[in-house]
């Protein structure tokens, strides 16, 4: 019997990672198709499709995943019909939080972001009433075991960065939006591809979530998370690593 548990428990977790996975690659997919949309396929010139598939392929999607979301994207399909919407709140303990989505319908999104804040103690506000205290930039993340810390600062440093953090496992290194994918470059030829590569807001103004109130912002951020038409969160959690950490767990 203990062996069938410990099999059950194995295939659930197998089952979840498998659902993260399948969903990751649907929201790359999403933003791979749009990006080809705005700038065409050529991702010498198109550099939010560029940053796409670095991320595509940081996160191992397979390349004919690729290929079919930018020729969905050169197409008329439907299913490519995506707008960008940005929505700004707060959270409990007056966590601002800016969640980007691509949704092919305004008023369905709106009214199922709206809803999850409102239910886990979270109210929506106007927009660029919270992102005006936050930068864009892109974020290259690395894991630990691919070299020193010392190499990775110094060809960060001369390449263009912003902030570099770390934790038990990863470099996290942020940059200025136009070296972004020259860091990228670099950072390849020099290590090997990244474990993934992102554009995320930034705010200098943190807050700590207090004990009472960190379920909830794990719960309003799980919820913001499996909604099918998000594609980013972004937060000015002083704590967020290890939020984010939980919520992953």
């Amino acid at each position: 019997m203990a062996g069938h548990s410990k099999f059950k428990n194995i295939m659930h977790r197998k089952g979840a990672q498998d659902r993260l996975r399948a969903k990751l690659f649907s929201r790359l997919g999403r933003e791979i198709s749009i990006s080809t949309k705005i700038g065409g396929p050529d991702i010498e010139s198109n550099i939010r499709l560029r940053s796409a598939i670095n991320s595509a392929k940081s996160a191992n999607m397979p390349k004919e995943n690729i290929t079919r979301a930018i020729k969905k994207g050169e197409g008329n399909d439907i299913d490519s019909n995506y707008e960008e919407v940005r929505y700004e709140g707060y959270g409990p303990s007056g966590a601002a939080i800016i969640v980007e989505t691509l949704t092919n319908n305004k008023n369905r999104t709106a009214s199922e972001i709206r809803t999850i804040f409102s239910k886990n103690g979270g109210s929506l506000a106007e927009t660029g009433s919270v992102s005006h205290n936050f930068i864009k930039l892109g974020k290259i993340t690395l894991n630990k075991n691919i070299a020193k810390e010392e190499e990775i600062f110094d060809s960060a440093i001369e390449f263009g960065l912003f902030e570099f953090e770390k934790n038990k496992e990863e470099y996290l290194i942020y940059c200025e939006l136009k070296k972004y994918h020259s860091l990228i470059q670099i950072i390849t030829e020099k290590f090997g591809i990244p474990k993934s590569t992102e554009l995320v807001w930034r705010s200098n103004v943190t807050v700590n979530v207090d004990e009472n109130n960190s379920e909830k912002i794990i719960k309003l951020i799980t919820s913001l998370e499996d909604n099918d038409d998000v594609q980013s969160i972004s937060s000015n959690l002083q704590n967020n690593a290890e939020i984010m950490n939980q919520i992953k767990n």
